[in-house]
């Protein structure tokens, strides 16, 4: 069976005989594409090679190197290349390399430690790591705190700033399944009537401001229910896990409405107790490098 040359594109249907292109001397396929005609060119010989060097290296990879799933398991190939094994080894480094200055954090003097300019300037990179690691998600990446997650980069401490206290916090978290956790807790205030509540809470929004009227009901409000804890005058600062509402960074806000929230339901938040990932080494390097954010920040005020 012979197939008629007119029918194949680019020819002429009454000869048979392929147009050809006058400048560029290739044939044309036949479509016209308002007035531009299409040439029929020939594939491009580099896209060939480099379509057959990476089909060849895909085959050489196969062999040489991990490449096929098995399960559970995978091919190594001949190189024997892991991965896992490779990132291993360089942490493995990385833990030689810094273990001659971590032991001195087992049982620290922060005090002396903190004055030592070579230890810190060897001990501050690998703890601003950890934070990152560890902390960040929750507490920002300079401990600005967000929504529910109390600020760390300032003087105001729901127990204690020093680096002995922070790593109590840190090792045995808040609220936490440790047995030696630190427990904080806003008990909800839903017996309270509820036209009192929406005045304490106006209140307790206009004390960051200087605003508060402290010869007001509200504040006898304050007085009677929130002082125990907070501060007569909302300053926090009591070693029991009480914020500050005095001040800017407030955990959960401090607008009317999410006071009002907070009185009606409460509030207790988790902080994971990190002893059970952590080294203490670890967790006392944190602790210092925590202790040192509102001094790296600027913001040692309230």
């Amino acid at each position: 069976m012979t197939t008629d040359p007119r029918a194949l594109p680019g020819a002429d249907p009454h000869t048979g005989n392929r147009e050809i292109d006058p400048v560029t001397g290739y044939e044309t396929t036949g479509h016209d594409w308002g007035g531009i005609r299409e040439l029929n060119t020939p594939f491009p010989r580099i896209a060939l090679i480099a379509l057959a060097l990476t089909f060849a290296w895909s085959v050489l990879a196969w062999i040489l190197l991990p490449a096929w799933p098995l399960g559970r398991d995978y091919t190594r190939g001949l190189l024997g290349l892991d991965q896992g094994e490779v990132a291993m080894d360089r942490l493995q480094a990385i833990e030689t390399d810094r273990a001659a200055w971590l032991t001195r954090f087992d049982a620290p003097d922060f005090a002396a430690l903190a004055t030592d300019s070579a230890l810190m300037a060897q001990a501050m990179p690998a703890a601003r790591r950890l934070f990152e690691d560890n902390c960040a998600a929750c507490h920002g990446r300079d401990g600005e705190g967000g929504p529910g997650f109390p600020r760390l980069a300032d003087a105001s401490w729901l127990w204690d700033g020093t680096p002995e206290e922070i790593a109590i916090t840190i090792g045995h978290g808040i609220n936490a399944d440790d047995p030696d956790t630190r427990v904080a807790e806003v008990p909800a205030f839903d017996w309270m009537d509820r036209a009192d509540r929406h005045s304490l809470a106006e209140f307790v929004a206009s004390l960051p401001a200087g605003e508060a009227d402290w010869n007001s009901p509200a504040a006898a409000l304050f007085a009677e229910n929130c002082a125990a804890c907070h501060g007569e005058r909302g300053e926090g600062g009591l070693g029991i896990g009480a914020p500050s509402l005095t001040d800017r960074a407030t955990i959960y806000g401090q607008d009317a409405q999410t006071v009002y929230q907070t009185l009606t339901r409460g509030r207790r938040g988790v902080m994971p107790a990190w002893a059970v990932r952590l080294s203490e080494a670890e967790i006392n390097l944190l602790a210092l490098y925590v202790s040192r954010l509102s001094e790296m920040t600027g913001e040692q005020g309230q």
